[in-house]
């Protein structure tokens, strides 16, 4: 009897996979997986993310630090400069020493 209970106990196993993978078929149709983390498009997603998160990071950093580059503004005409910083009128800073006289040939 153990040997019939044996051969008979094969096709019920084979049997009950079969259900089992038409039933977990059925199952995954219904409830697909979510998509894997590690697929191209999931990679380009990455990317992108990581793109828009440093162009926010420069953004914000040349908010905060984008006046120390820029050109200093036109000076201000003498009227308008305050006269207690530069005691002398020829002491300015803007002033450009004059060019050197041209050699004179004997």
């Amino acid at each position: 009897m153990g040997d019939v209970l044996l051969a008979l106990s094969i096709p019920v196993l084979v049997f009950a996979s079969g259900i089992y993978a038409a039933c977990d078929c059925w199952w995954r149709r219904r409830h697909p997986a979510p998509p894997s983390p590690y697929t191209h498009r999931a990679a380009r997603l990455a990317e992108q993310d990581m793109l828009l998160l440093a162009e926010e990071i420069v953004d914000d950093a040349y908010a905060a630090l984008g006046p120390l580059y820029d050109r200093p503004a036109a000076r201000a005409p003498a009227a308008d400069r305050p006269t207690a910083l530069s005691p002398r009128p020829d002491a300015t800073p803007d002033r450009v020493p004059s060019r050197p006289a041209p050699a004179r040939k004997p």
